[in-house]
């Protein structure tokens, strides 16, 4: 592993050192990502579970059908 770090930064024009720090960096940023879209669901469910709030699938369907066109829509209002 350690000869394939050495070829690549030497092709990249870069240190060893930099293209660990990049590579870890990277790791961080997609990992970040990652637990965001696992918290995501499980946070809107809590709200909804605490306040009732929602919007159905029709009205994100019909929404998200809108989108690119002419008459794109507002998002829907959460309601109860």
């Amino acid at each position: 592993m350690c000869e394939r770090i050495h070829t690549l930064a030497e092709s990249r024009k870069r240190t060893k050192h930099w293209m660990i720090k990049e590579a870890v960096w990277e790791y961080i940023e997609r990992e970040e990502a990652q637990e965001a879209l696992r918290k995501t669901p499980l946070e809107s469910w809590r709200d909804h579970e605490e306040t009732g709030l929602h919007v159905t699938g029709d009205e994100v369907i019909r929404w998200s059908a809108s989108w690119g066109t002419d008459n794109e829509l507002e998002p829907p209002e959460c309601h109860w």
